[in-house]
């Protein structure tokens, strides 16, 4: 049975009505996502675990993306969905305590993919977690991610933003995970 999407308002509150994860696509229906970094301190430099998407995926197959993420079930939150994705892709178990929220952000954008038109408009919640492992010491769920690799956080956002990473990530993302870690560095 295919995935079921709460329509959520502006703030990610849902309306009280689910549709097909394929229907809001199509329609570019507002809905959930939950966004976590995975970071890491490597010789004193801020690392960020990228994805590298199936060549299968939806969306976006090939490309470099958010250490894990994924649409929120109906009736699902923010923080359940984060841990339940960080198990399902990655094989890691986190606690909701050890997520630091770095904000929220909504975006839209629409395009084609596998020759099918895809529009996208969702609400995200973007997360950082703390954690020091090798690309090759995780689980990887193949069907979605073909591989995993470390960079340094302001390679990636420089590399996102002159095209030279084959990518879907938002530079404004980057820039939320650093101003968080920025922030907590400094109290």
């Amino acid at each position: 049975m295919e995935e079921m999407l709460d329509l959520v308002n502006e703030q990610g509150a849902p309306l009280g009505r689910a549709v097909p994860r394929s229907e809001a696509h199509r329609l570019g229906l507002r809905h959930r996502t939950s966004h976590v970094w995975l970071v890491r301190r490597k010789n004193g430099v801020l690392e960020v675990l990228l994805q590298k998407r199936s060549d299968e995926k939806d969306s976006f197959p090939g490309c470099y993306d958010i250490s894990s993420a994924g649409h929120i079930p109906a009736g699902q939150g923010f923080v359940d969905s984060a841990l339940r994705e960080l198990k399902e892709e990655l094989g890691v178990t986190a606690q909701p305590q050890d997520l630091i929220l770095c904000g929220q952000r909504s975006f839209q954008f629409s395009a084609v993919f596998h020759g099918k038109p895809f529009k996208d408009n969702q609400v995200s919640n973007v997360y950082l977690l703390w954690l020091d492992r090798d690309a090759e010491e995780f689980t990887l769920q193949k069907e979605e991610i073909s591989a995993v690799r470390w960079m340094p956080l302001a390679d990636c956002l420089r590399n996102v933003e002159n095209g030279a990473l084959n990518s879907c990530i938002f530079p404004e993302e980057l820039r939320m995970v650093q101003a968080t870690v920025e922030k907590a560095s400094a109290t």
